[in-house]
């Protein structure tokens, strides 16, 4: 009888237990439903993107398609997949996404021209006809397969309104400004840069998309303004043909878009103060540490399909922490580590699915398993400043503006309040039209965009007409062309280096430009990190440059013959960080000053200019200093921004830019740019300049030598690395045996045999492709209902089976009661019925869950 008693209560405690955490669970099940109504759509949303049937695109769609779950993005998702019948036979990621097939227009059906990106609008046309989902829709969320979704992308708590969609600025589409946009448009006023994310009611889409298709295939047409200054296009090629086919489609009909600068970035970009980005594009190659990502190098990777293969892992969150201590650029580091996680993250489920073996536990698949990493990953919900439109920006600007001292004098400071957001910056720097400005463009531009620095770029290209036809360069980077002064129109001087304040003031007079401040450099330079005037306390009137000491003339006779102001003259070049207000009154005398000195040759002497060479080759940089003497200019001059190759930094300045114009040595091997004046590394297919030092091979006896010859060869790395992926890029065919080109001084420059198949253009380059991430989506109200209510059934028949059981078992046990007292008496041992249920079953779960969910 006690046996049974106990038996009893043992029972009645489980079921308490059960009951117990039916409860709870249906409790946080009710917390789950009241945080994920929160999000519920009272209108229908559905998710678009395109992709064709490549692994290059199969793998951004298992990356999108787990963000899109872990975002919780309402409705439903659908890939646009656009595939030949000869693609279709081998392909294999069928399953990937929720996918509608449209026909693939790869190759154009009349044309023959080869422009996959027409998939896109081409796509988007087919789904609105032929798909039944289309017609339950009411907005529309178009995104690019190389996206990671952050959080709930809410049309109308984005702001979206039935004719004004929303988008993300893409500023780089010049050719809403200029004679393209008059072209293509009957509305070039209504011509918006814009792309990436687009959020639009659905009958806006349905009048946009015909005419978006048009449209991209009359600018793709359109070959006689394909050049980098008409469109923006550094490659020249047409490629960017699609988003222009939006813009100039949007406009026609008479959609005008809401823009937004907060909503996405691209990861290596540093968020702005206040700003949750809810949608990250990673379209450009990131860092963290000496960890690195770039989609290019994965063009034809089998990594969906590769069992146990992930991406390269990043370094974990408590490395970030120790790389680096500023909250704005750490934060960046986050970002840029959980993009390429939740790619890994994505491929691991996508293995498990594709029931590969189970792979061996590492410390990077727990942390991927962990609950840190879905605390960290977790959806993020837009801030009041992610929401703020780029109109509304400029808005509050303009409200800020009476608090702000009102400045007619150049000397006296602005200091800008904290609370406005942070001035747009466009960078410049002027070149000519030969191989030797070449590859520094090739390698300034690429180090621009690993460097996280806010803005656009543009090359300042001085070239004389004949120099022009022949030029070859006009794709590598966005151009804005200039009338060569090498030879002065008036006076026939040879003097190539006064093109640098001709250019800036012909760009100043010909482009409109709604940056606030004007980064200007020098085209032999490597930048490394943002310069960016909030950090270095520029402010209208008080420019930032760094130091040029050689600059005597600004302590003596020089500066009292050209300028009314000697004491107000600045010793610096350089990195220039200035408003644009103080550049639109500065860029004339640096050019006139500029004429000034050059003029006065019989103060061209060393001792009075310090030009070793006494040839009057500094006169521009005399003219630069000279002519913001006269507005009287004071500089706020950093020593922490430049840095040359071969000299010994200061401990714990992180310099933003390098500047290669010396020669500079590590061990038995050097570089001086001079001697490369006369070498086509560029159009030389996979050349190279010859390959520093291995950073093992460093004698670490001297920590400063050893801090200069890293730099040393970071330095020429990051230019190599600009050459080859310029050359990837280009889709040459390297020879082989390896070509060997010389340079003046006959030192040669292999080539490297590494090249690939790269048909994406960089920055400007936008996907057609679109993934997503499973068709598993949040159950409807009523099913949610149905089981909630169907729980309290569930659990009572479970209790009352458990009490029908007990019930048999007192029975079985009393008939047996006899026999036990007749028979040899004996304690069992006591052994606990669930012993390990809990453990077992509970990592079970945990690994089913990782697995399937």
């Amino acid at each position: 009888m006690m046996v049974i008693m106990m038996m009893w209560k043992r029972v009645m405690l489980l079921v308490v237990v059960v009951v117990v955490v039916g409860l709870v669970s249906g409790g946080w099940a009710q917390k789950e439903r009241a945080h994920d109504h929160k999000h519920q759509a009272p209108w229908r949303i559905h998710t678009l993107f395109s992709v064709e049937c490549q692994n290059y695109f199969d793998w951004q769609t298992v990356g999108l398609m787990q963000s899109f779950k872990k975002s919780r993005q309402p409705g439903p998702i659908t890939r646009l997949l656009s595939c030949t019948d000869k693609e279709k036979e081998n392909y294999r990621g069928m399953n990937l996404a929720p996918t509608f097939e449209v026909p693939s227009m790869s190759r154009h059906p009349k044309t023959g021209d080869w422009y996959p990106a027409i998939n896109k609008p081409a796509g988007v046309v087919y789904w609105l006809k032929h798909s039944k989902e289309a017609e339950n829709v009411d907005w529309v969320v178009i995104l690019d397969a190389d996206m990671i979704i952050r959080g709930p992308i809410i049309p109308w708590e984005l702001g979206a309104e039935k004719g004004r969609p929303v988008a993300a600025y893409y500023g780089y589409l010049v050719g809403c400004d200029n004679i393209l946009a008059k072209l293509h448009t009957k509305q070039p006023e209504l011509c918006d840069k814009v792309g990436g994310l687009l959020v639009m009611h659905i009958d806006d889409l349905r009048a946009l998309a015909p005419m978006w298709l048009s449209k991209t295939e009359e600018v793709r047409e359109d070959r006689a303004h394909w050049a980098t200054n008409y469109t923006g296009d550094i490659y020249g090629r047409g490629w960017i043909s699609e988003m222009y086919g939006y813009s100039f489609g949007a406009a026609e009909v008479g959609l005008q878009h809401k823009i937004n600068n907060n909503l996405m970035i691209y990861p290596g970009y540093i968020p702005q103060d206040g700003v949750e980005p809810i949608l990250m594009h990673y379209g450009l190659p990131f860092k963290v540490g000496n960890w690195s990502f770039s989609k290019l190098e994965h063009h034809e990777d089998n990594v969906v399909y590769d069992c146990g293969r992930l991406f390269p892992e990043p370094p974990y969150p408590r490395e970030v922490n120790q790389l680096e201590t500023t909250p704005d650029k750490r934060r960046a580091l986050f970002l840029n580590i959980e993009c390429i996680n939740t790619l890994n993250e994505g491929l691991l489920l996508q293995h498990a699915a594709y029931g590969c073996p189970k792979p061996k536990l590492s410390k990077y698949l727990s942390f991927l398993r962990s609950k840190a990493f879905a605390e960290l990953t977790g959806p993020k919900l837009p801030t009041p400043k992610t929401l703020q439109m780029m109109d509304d920006e400029l808005h509050a600007q303009v409200v800020d503006e009476p608090h702000v001292q009102a400045v007619d004098e150049p000397h006296v400071q602005v200091v800008d309040e904290p609370a406005k957001p942070h001035p747009k910056i466009h960078t410049i720097f002027s070149t000519e039209c030969n191989s030797y400005f070449d590859w520094q463009t090739v390698g300034l531009v690429h180090s621009f965009h690993m460097s996280g620095q806010p803005g656009n770029i543009t090359r300042l290209l001085s070239c004389t007409d004949e120099d022009l036809k022949q030029y070859k360069g006009h794709h590598l980077a966005p151009t804005h062309y200039v009338p060569s002064m090498s030879r002065h129109p008036l006076t026939g001087d040879w003097y190539p280096a006064i093109n640098k304040p001709a250019a800036v003031l012909h760009w100043l007079n010909h482009v409109k430009t709604d940056a606030e401040y004007i980064v200007i450099l020098d085209a032999d330079m490597i930048m490394r990190g943002p310069i960016t005037p909030w950090e270095f306390k520029a402010a209208r009137g008080r420019p930032v440059s760094t130091p040029y000491g050689y600059l005597i003339g600004c302590d003596n006779e020089l500066a009292k013959l050209h300028t009314r102001h000697p004491e107000a003259c600045d010793k610096v070049g350089g990195v220039i960080i200035m408003h644009i207000n103080d550049l639109r009154k500065f860029a004339l005398l640096w050019l006139h000053k500029t004429e000034e000195v050059r003029a006065d040759r019989s103060h061209w002497s060393r001792n009075i200019t310090g030009d070793v060479y006494e040839s009057g080759w500094i006169s521009e940089m005399y003219g630069y200093s000279f002519g913001a003497a006269e507005l009287n200019l004071r500089h706020q001059i950093s020593n922490e921004i430049l840095i040359y190759p071969g000299y010994i930094p200061v401990p714990g300045v992180k310099y933003r830019v390098f500047h290669y114009g010396l020669e500079y040595r590590v061990g038995n091997w050097s570089f001086d740019k001079a001697n490369w004046i006369h070498t086509d590394v560029v159009h030389h297919c996979g050349a190279k300049f010859p390959d520093p030092p291995d950073p093992s091979t460093l004698d670490r006896s001297d920590d400063n030598s050893v801090q200069r010859d890293l730099l040393s060869i970071e330095c020429v790395k990051t230019l190599n690395e600009g050459l080859r992926l310029h050359h990837e890029r280009s889709k040459c065919n390297v020879p082989s045996p390896p070509l060997y080109i010389s340079n003046q001084d006959s030192s040669e420059t292999k080539i490297s045999r590494k090249f690939g198949k790269v048909e994406e253009i960089h920055n400007l380059t936008r996907n057609t492709t679109r993934s997503n991430d499973s068709s598993e989506l949040s159950p409807p109200a009523g099913a949610s209902q149905t089981f909630s209510s169907m729980r309290f059934w569930i659990i009572s028949i479970w209790a009352f089976s458990i009490l029908g059981f007990v019930i048999i078992m007192s029975v079985m046990l009393s008939g047996r009661k006899g026999q036990k007292k007749r028979g040899k008496v004996y304690k069992p041992k006591r052994r606990t019925l669930y012993s390990g249920f809990w453990d077992v079953n509970g990592h079970d779960r945990h690994l089913r869950n990782v697995e399937i969910s």
